[in-house]
């Protein structure tokens, strides 16, 4: 069921967005003041489209932010950059569409479509390409099953737009975008993956905002009524596409390690047991990758590896984590659709290096 989205909304959805983002995607603080402003002079409301309600031909063209994280903290957007990218692929195709969508619901990519959405008019679809966040534009659920991102759109924020048109690679894409993207600063507006309304249905995660949004709500009343958070993510996680969720480890932020380069940030952090000598190591690129404990894996991506306050069920991203923080990780799986042969070839643990095979997190964490 299509819905809309007001300002009151926004501060949820921003919590619920940097706990899909698994650390990354962005800081979605920084998104949610964008589109509050951006509604405070414009509409007053979004709508957000149901996959279902779209049309086999409505033209959906999404739109995002890419770079580093760690950069996005310093360089705050100029607010049209995204409107650029895609008003620049819409005369590149000849085409104007007929909505916009996250490439991926984490972090600040799940509101820039509702900033384009705020300064265009246009609906935002209820659906994204990662399920999550991921570091890279070729790591999409929408690759995976045979949408092309090419031609992508690049703004930058002195008016700068770039065409990108690589055919059916998407990796090579990423790699031209993310050259662009470092050139312009570390961080860059694009508009990608155009597709019909069918390719939606057919390749997207479904109501993926409309979870961030549930989410939020969830982590904002536990802290209100002083209730554990891990239990209300639980709860609220049950019977969606993300049903099972683990606590993969409980303790203090005693070490990390991280850098900028080549328009990621990537590094290391680890978490020290509150009630012994154990300790977490998280691996992240932008997201965080892989947790071990011991030694031994307890969550590996496409599953999300998501970092919380201990006490207030706040999400901390990557460029976030601090010395002292008390944290507890958690571990979420992912929709069937990310975990097929095909998905985890593009975003699997070997995508980013890792030698080691996918397994899920109810399998390396059983209740």
């Amino acid at each position: 069921m299509s819905y809309t989205l007001d300002r009151g909304d926004l501060a949820d959805l921003a919590r619920g967005a940097a706990l899909l983002g698994t650390g990354g995607g962005g800081d979605p603080y920084i998104g949610r003041l964008l589109v509050d402003q951006a509604l405070r002079h414009g509409p007053g409301t979004i709508t957000v489209l149901d996959p279902d309600d779209l049309r086999d031909d409505d033209f959906v063209i999404p739109t995002a932010q890419m770079g580093a994280p760690t950069v996005m903290v310093e360089k705050i957007p100029r607010g049209d950059e995204a409107v650029a990218a895609l008003r620049a692929l819409e005369d590149h195709l000849g085409r104007r569409a007929d909505a916009t969508m996250p490439i991926e619901c984490g972090g600040i990519n799940s509101m820039i479509p509702l900033l384009v959405a705020a300064r265009t008019g246009l609906p935002v679809v209820d659906a994204d390409g990662m399920g999550r966040a991921f570091p890279e534009l070729q790591m999409e659920t929408f690759s995976v099953y045979g949408v092309p991102g090419s031609p992508l759109a690049v703004g930058g924020e002195n008016g700068e737009t770039v065409i990108i048109d690589t055919g059916a690679d998407n990796r090579r894409m990423e790699w031209l975008a993310r050259g662009i993207a470092v050139r312009l600063g570390g961080v860059a507006h694009i508009a990608e993956y155009a597709m019909s309304g069918a390719d939606v249905r057919r390749t997207a995660v479904p109501r993926t905002l409309g979870l961030g949004l549930r989410i939020g709500r969830a982590l904002r009343a536990a802290r209100e009524n002083h209730r554990d958070p891990v239990e209300a993510l639980a709860d609220t996680m049950a019977g969606t596409l993300y049903d099972k969720v683990r606590v993969l480890f409980r303790g203090k932020v005693v070490d990390v390690e991280r850098r900028t380069e080549a328009g990621f940030a990537r590094g290391h952090a680890t978490i020290a047991a509150f009630d012994g000598p154990r300790t977490l190591e998280l691996t992240f690129q932008n997201e965080h990758l892989v947790a071990r404990a011991g030694g031994e894996v307890r969550c590996v991506v496409p599953d999300l590896i998501c970092v919380l306050e201990a006490d207030t069920g706040e999400p901390i991203t990557t460029e976030g984590l601090r010395y002292g923080q008390r944290a507890v990780v958690v571990g979420i799986s992912t929709p069937d659709l990310m975990r097929s042969p095909e998905a985890l070839g593009v975003f699997g643990p070997r995508a980013f290096g890792l030698d080691m095979e996918f397994q899920p997190v109810e399998d390396l964490v059983p209740l």
